[in-house]
């Protein structure tokens, strides 16, 4: 299971991102050379090497979302939902939009329906541990262009009050 999402992961990189994690690993080395270098002068040292750990923690990871949330950009709605009565399961009719300078080649977009209880800490844990969740994917999105979309998430046999979350990772 482990192995196979690192695998799509790898397969799924860009060449920005390789270029992101080649600089991101040859500033960390930049700046323990520098730090080990500059070790008679404690304070510069330190700052270099804890500068260098944090560089090679926190530059890949958030580099490679905030550059995958610039690049392929786009906007998801929520057009209707209606639970059905007579089946378990609730239709999800949406609107993907490609606000990015790019043509899409393929969309997975999730669907997911969690608990509401009115206390806000509760519903933010609820997030975390959907009652259904489904995705599908889409195929051939052109810039500036909006697709319809229509979903079935069953069974759902929840009866309570429960809200509708979508969003879409697009390449």
């Amino acid at each position: 299971m482990i192995t196979d999402k690192l695998s799509s992961f790898i397969n799924n990189l860009i060449p920005y991102d390789y270029i992101l994690f080649g600089v991101s690993f040859s500033l960390f080395v930049l700046f323990i050379i520098l730090g080990i270098l500059l070790r008679h002068k404690t304070f510069i040292s330190v700052f270099l090497l804890l500068l260098a750990f944090i560089i090679i923690i926190f530059g890949p990871t958030l580099g490679y979302f905030k550059m995958h949330e610039y690049l392929f950009k786009n906007e998801v709605s929520i057009v209707s939902q209606k639970k059905l009565t007579f089946t378990k399961a609730v239709v999800i009719q949406a609107k993907l939009t490609n606000t990015s300078n790019k043509n899409f080649s393929i969309c997975k977009i999730y669907f997911e329906a969690y608990k509401v209880s009115g206390n806000t800490i509760k519903d933010y844990i609820y997030k975390f541990k959907p009652l259904k969740q489904m995705s599908i994917l889409k195929y051939d999105l052109p810039k500036g262009q909006t697709i319809d979309i229509k979903a079935i998430l069953e069974p759902f046999t929840y009866t309570k009050d429960y809200n509708l979350s979508i969003k879409a990772s697009c390449r």
